[in-house]
């Protein structure tokens, strides 16, 4: 754990993947459908100063054989809000980390961070299978 003068900052190793459960999707063998997931609340912490960075994930995906389970999305998200990472870490980890879970056809991830000092930062990342 890193410490700032006045802020605890967590490693983005305390993230654990493993909350995230999966559902089996039933008609993997009827059609293809596309899935978009928004957490428009989503924190972190900028690993150089501690402060919060906020923002909002999209996750738009094509299942193979499984969905994920929201409320234990949630608490994968919840799980960064400690976690000192920078922007375009946090877009690949979570897609990385999803796509382990899950094993999709397609699945991208799109972060939009609210300006810090007037600039805004989108960070994407995609997975073709």
């Amino acid at each position: 754990m890193t410490e700032n003068k006045r802020l605890k900052v967590e490693s983005p190793d305390t993230v654990d993947a493993s909350v995230l459960e999966t559902i089996e999707y039933q008609y993997q063998t009827k059609r293809d459908i596309d899935i978009r997931i928004e957490q428009p609340e989503f924190t972190s912490v900028c690993p150089m100063t501690g402060l919060p960075d906020f923002g909002a994930i999209t996750i738009n995906y094509c299942p193979d054989k499984k969905i994920v389970e929201l409320k234990a999305l949630k608490y994968y998200f919840l799980q960064y809000r400690n976690v000192g990472i920078f922007y375009e870490h946090v877009v690949n980890r979570i897609l990385e980390d999803l796509v382990e879970a899950l094993q999709p056809k397609r699945l991208e991830v799109v972060g939009n961070f609210t300006p810090r000092g007037g600039i805004s930062t989108q960070v994407s990342a995609q997975y073709i299978k």
